[in-house]
């Protein structure tokens, strides 16, 4: 049965807007009871394309609507509003261990969405198609600036957000892979936040130097942002995930520069020898390699070498010295880090102190290490590279599983920006709360 005299009606709504932001799709003009696949493909700037696929079967009225009908089969299965984003997945023959991550946040990400004949699982492109949509999904919303810092020694982008300022600002640090990662950065701009991407592993000066960056490091570039006359120098928060968790929590307890008005840790740790280098505490991590695990696949577990969380006070953040909000994010499947076990002793020793009130948890059950922006295709596993000098490639296990890893990246991210906004911009009124999901 051909679908073309009845012309299709596809339409995807906002087809222009943030990553982070739901879009609705409907399907209209078929017969009642005709079953179709839903399809998104979205080719990265490594030129692997990645797809999604549902079934649906419209209803009396001739109409499929994604974010109220439920998915029969396909990448994902029932009501799933953003199903087509999260469950994206490299196209069959791809090679193993991708992982999406946008490169230049001055383009858009790029989806196309179909509409095609039958139950399809397989084979698109030899398919009835019924009717295409292109979707545009951004990291910076119009008006955002960014700014390429070459002050000094840093290697590292602002965003700024629209508007004449002053906003409040944040330090974003990604985990031990290195490099200049920018999307998160631009996104937070979206959303108000000045906010800089750092690269503190893999910047020029090491390169230069050969030498790893060290608290100084860290400490130019708040004075990049508390100076800036466009920030509010008095309303800076740090944002760490992995590795850059332990540089967010020794800077925000030690360094006599560094003042916070909040802090967000995503799946890292308090573990780590006091008053050591950033050298001194990777090495720390090394030491314990023995206790690297595999998997079945052959995927690296990392999780071990910080087990069991020391009890030498010598060897992890005093966290009772702790004087600013701080937000923990965790998965309780995290192979990488035992990031859960972290977030449980730090509290303990908040309660110790008396500062627990500062404290908020969000912990996720099923939910691995990288808990990125809603929206974001999941990776339990991919090819990571070390900053190790000569560098390693592993398949790293991330752990996680894909619908709830898909909804703790979207109830974080609502909550990170909502404790984010009270505290940069808020009355500084803060009191402890403790999610388990």
């Amino acid at each position: 049965m051909s679908m073309k005299p009845l012309c299709v009606k596809l339409s995807v709504q906002p087809s222009r807007g943030l990553v982070d932001e739901k879009f609705t799709v409907l399907v209209q003009n078929l017969l009642p009871g005709f079953q179709l696949t839903v399809h998104a493909l979205h080719q990265c700037e490594d030129g692997h394309s990645w797809e999604a696929f549902a079934h649906y079967t419209a209803d009396a009225t001739g109409t499929v609507n994604v974010s109220q009908d439920p998915s029969l089969d396909g990448t994902y299965s029932g009501v799933e509003p953003m199903g087509l984003l999260w469950s994206l997945r490299p196209v069959p023959g791809s090679k193993s261990g991708l992982r999406m991550r946008k490169k230049n946040v001055q383009t858009p990400m790029v989806v196309t969405i179909s509409v095609y004949q039958g139950h399809q699982m397989e084979g698109f492109l030899d398919r009835v198609l019924l009717a295409s949509v292109v979707v545009e999904r951004w990291y910076m919303a119009p008006g955002v600036r960014r700014v390429p810092i070459t002050d000094g020694k840093l290697t590292a982008t602002l965003f700024l957000p629209s508007g004449p300022g002053p906003f409040p600002g944040l330090l974003d640090l990604w985990g031990n892979g290195g490099k200049l990662v920018e999307y998160r950065a631009a996104l937070l701009a979206s959303h108000g936040i000045a906010s800089m991407a750092l690269d503190y592993l893999t910047p020029q000066i090491t390169k230069e130097t050969g030498k790893i960056v060290d608290n100084d490091y860290f400490e130019t570039a708040y004075r990049v942002l508390e100076q800036h006359p466009q920030i509010l120098g008095s309303r800076i928060a740090m944002l760490g995930l992995s590795f850059g968790t332990s540089v967010t929590l020794r800077m925000a307890v030690y360094s006599q520069v560094v003042k916070l008005s909040c802090a967000v840790c995503i799946s890292g740790s308090h573990v780590q020898p006091i008053g050591g280098s950033v050298e001194e505490i990777l090495s720390y991590f090394n030491k314990n390699a023995d206790k690297t695990r595999f998997d079945e696949n052959n995927q690296v577990i990392w999780r071990d070498l910080l087990l069991p969380i020391p009890t030498d006070p010598s060897l992890k953040v005093d966290m009772g010295r702790l004087q600013c909000p701080l937000m923990l994010v965790v998965g309780e499947d995290d192979q990488n880090w035992p990031s859960y076990e972290c977030a449980m002793d730090m509290k303990e020793m908040m309660e110790r102190a008396g500062n627990s009130h500062l404290l908020t948890v969000l912990s996720y059950k099923n939910a691995g290490h990288l808990i990125e922006p809603p929206f974001m295709p999941f990776a339990r596993a991919s090819t990571f590279r070390t900053v190790t000098n000569p560098p390693t490639k592993v398949m790293a296990l991330w752990g996680g599983e894909l619908v709830a890893h898909s909804r703790a990246q979207e109830d974080a991210w609502r909550k990170m920006l909502v404790f984010l906004r009270e505290n940069l911009y808020g009355s500084m009124k803060h009191s402890a709360s403790f999610s388990n999901l």
